[in-house]
């Protein structure tokens, strides 16, 4: 039986938000998962009593440390040991979970799963994956923020880690995998683009390597992972989000009811709303940790418990350290 725990203290709306989607993904998804909510347990319970929660599959984990979202991570995760972050990734290192989920304090989460849980042979740093819409499938962004200057070799060993992640999760048989830069010429972008461009391009990898591609080609349809830096990959991530909020206005401004209100127009909201994609997964750690929006609502959180369930039930997690270890993958 899968085991999901939940911080139920992280994020902007917690822990009601956290409940609420709990409660929608039990009872929509399988009946085998079981839920581990960490937090305060008066506060879980009482947001359990306001949203009749209470459910056999559901178990508190009493955590009475909260890591705010302004707290320095190292700090945080040394100084509370207590917390929902460091109890809730706990459990996954002690194997009394399978996944920990958090809308909490993005860098101690971070810092919590790299220091509990640790990293694959040969991985460096740990990437975070944002799943982003285009006109045609969605895209795996890495690193979406997690390292700021990276390496040719820890580029490539991202290819790596996104390509088993769009395989396993998202279910692309034969990913393919582009490298962002200015330019889809080879000698295009600078120092670590170039020589990461150059290690892809040689070696026998299990995903189709595009090459270079620009950011007019991230949300063409036909490119399931984009690797980048995490500087460039936030930048890109948050210009996006901005975007969709744009359009979104737009249309809502210039647009009649009747048309806002149609099927066709509530299938577009619904793509362009990140909740639908839940949260976003921090790779290269040895387990399954999904990092979420600090505004995440209900809907984010049960679609990221879907995003948690799909990770475990494909055995991510064993699929990545044994893609590290034949191919030699270095991150």
């Amino acid at each position: 039986m899968p085991r999901i725990a939940l911080d139920a203290m992280g994020g902007d709306h917690a822990p009601d938000n956290v409940v609420e989607g709990v409660l929608a993904a039990l009872a929509d998804g399988p009946a085998s998962c079981e839920i581990l909510l960490v937090g305060r347990t008066a506060d879980v319970a009482a947001a359990l009593d306001r949203h009749g929660g209470a459910s056999s599959r559901i178990r508190i984990v009493e955590a009475p440390d909260v890591i705010g979202m302004a707290e320095r991570p190292m700090v945080a995760i040394r100084g509370k040991r207590a917390s929902s972050v460091t109890v809730g990734v706990g459990l996954q290192k002690k194997g009394e979970a399978d996944a920990f989920i958090s809308a909490g304090n993005t860098g101690a989460v971070m810092a919590a799963s790299r220091v509990l849980m640790g990293l694959y042979p040969g991985v460096e740093r740990p990437a975070i994956g944002a799943v982003m819409p285009t006109v045609g499938k969605t895209v795996l962004f890495l690193d979406a923020g997690a390292n700021i200057d990276c390496s040719p070799r820890e580029l490539r060993g991202f290819a790596h880690l996104g390509a088993v992640y769009a395989r396993d999760v998202l279910g692309r048989t034969q990913p393919t995998v582009g490298l962002l830069s200015i330019g889809e010429e080879e000698a295009k972008g600078n120092a670590a683009v170039k020589q990461a461009h150059q290690l892809l391009k040689t070696e026998t990898v299990p995903f189709t390597f595009l090459g270079n591609v620009e950011g007019r080609d991230i949300l063409d349809g036909h490119i399931d992972v984009v690797v980048c830096d995490g500087f460039v990959g936030n930048v890109v991530l948050k210009f996006y989000e901005s975007v969709a909020r744009l359009f979104t206005t737009l249309i809502e401004r210039e647009m009649e009811e009747s048309v806002l209100t149609s099927p066709a127009m509530e299938r577009v909201f619904t793509k362009l709303d990140y909740s639908t994609y839940g949260g976003a997964p921090l790779l290269g750690v040895r387990g399954v940790c999904i990092i979420c929006h600090g505004r995440s609502s209900a809907r984010a959180i049960k679609n990221a418990i879907g995003v948690a369930l799909r990770a475990v039930e494909s055995h991510l997690s064993q699929h990545i350290e044994a893609d590290m270890a034949d191919r030699g993958a270095v991150a």
